[in-house]
């Protein structure tokens, strides 16, 4: 069967089986091997997308559930130029370990920010159900804090006191 997918703003049209899960088609089909898998039940998160900005664990999603939704990697949530405020964090945070679940847990991260811009322990605990074998918890949970700040608009008042401090910090 055609499935007419747009994948990080690029449309895209495969053959496939319509129940094969969206992970197998994004790996498989389109070659973005960012997305990895992890257990194959939607348990672990390793597999974690957007669906219409929605965090999906893509190892359980048909893919022709997709069909015409709007589906965010990890490879389109920033560029290398401009990342997004996520993987800005992990980057200053220094999260990853070995790293393989880092991308889910990166996509699961810019879902709860985008509903809860500024979240407790409490939510970050609540919202973020992925697995991490090496145990990068803690430093995840700061990445996300650090990544909800470099979100955060600047209030012109905030703004101009940078700007005094940085002038000065120049003379």
């Amino acid at each position: 069967m055609k499935i007419r997918l747009l994948i990080n703003g690029r449309d895209q049209e495969i053959e496939t089986d319509p129940q094969t899960p969206l992970l197998w088609v994004i790996r498989d089909i389109l070659d973005l091997k960012g997305t990895k898998f992890g257990c194959g039940k939607a348990a672990c998160g390793a597999c974690t997308i957007h669906v219409d900005g929605q965090a999906v664990r893509s190892c359980s999603y048909p893919v022709q559930l997709a069909a015409g939704k709007a589906i965010t990697t990890i490879e389109g949530l920033g560029t290398p130029e401009a990342p997004h405020p996520v993987q800005e964090a992990w980057i200053e945070e220094i999260v990853p370990q070995c790293g393989y679940c880092q991308p889910g847990f990166m996509m699961a991260a810019a879902a709860l920010l985008e509903k809860t811009p500024a979240p407790t322990d409490a939510e970050i605990d609540a919202g973020i159900t992925n697995i991490c074998r090496c145990g990068t918890y803690y430093r995840m949970r700061k990445a996300i804090h650090r990544a909800a700040e470099l979100k955060a608009p600047v209030l012109p008042e905030e703004a101009e006191a940078i700007a005094i401090q940085d002038n000065s910090d120049n003379s």
